[in-house]
């Protein structure tokens, strides 16, 4: 039979639980260390990936104002500049053809009163609706009020704008009334 015997001074310590927190703080430290390398690598891809894209857009921005260089360049020499002008009076054309003369005198018809005329309109394409500009000529002041009621009455003008009023100098003593209106066309 063995005995075992103590013959120390001081009593044996055990390192044990030492050595095992060391070793389980040293596997935590490697396993935060490789979690922040891993994003570290990650955020350094991303930023390579968006430098690339920035780059790429740079180029591409650079090129675009190349080429709008070349197209201010183009549009503004002459003989471009009278092509534009001249599609421009041409487009206007078609489109006062296109405007609903027929509705629009129909509209006149049922909110004339007697005694005023229509002498001239300009319609005009503003935004999204016709702007008219008028001049309506008008026997006294009573048919000239009776047509403001009327148009003010009616669903096809409104914004009505009186810009100015004039007594007609020959033997008719008409009152002409220069005026804007918004026309809807529905």
């Amino acid at each position: 039979m063995k005995a075992r015997l103590n013959l120390a001074t001081a009593p044996l310590e055990g390192n044990r639980r030492f050595a095992v927190g060391a070793a389980t703080a040293a596997l935590v430290g490697l396993l935060a260390l490789g979690l922040l390398g891993h994003r570290a690598y990650q955020v350094w891809r991303a930023e390579t990936e968006f430098r690339a894209e920035q780059a790429q857009i740079d180029a591409e921005m650079e090129r675009f104002r190349a080429q709008r260089q070349e197209l201010e360049r183009f549009f503004s020499q002459p003989d471009t500049v009278q092509r534009r002008d001249l599609a421009g009076f041409l487009n206007s054309l078609i489109a006062q053809r296109a405007f609903p003369w027929t509705r629009i005198f129909m509209d006149f018809e049922s909110t004339l009163p007697a005694g005023v005329r229509i002498l001239s309109i300009e319609p005009r394409l503003v935004d999204n609706y016709v702007q008219l500009r008028m001049a309506v000529g008008a026997t006294n002041d009573v048919s000239k009020l009776a047509f403001f009621r009327s148009l003010e009455g009616s669903k096809s003008f409104s914004h009505i704008q009186v810009e100015g009023e004039r007594h007609d100098a020959n033997e008719t003593g008409e009152i002409v009334v220069l005026l804007q209106a918004r026309y809807s066309v529905t």
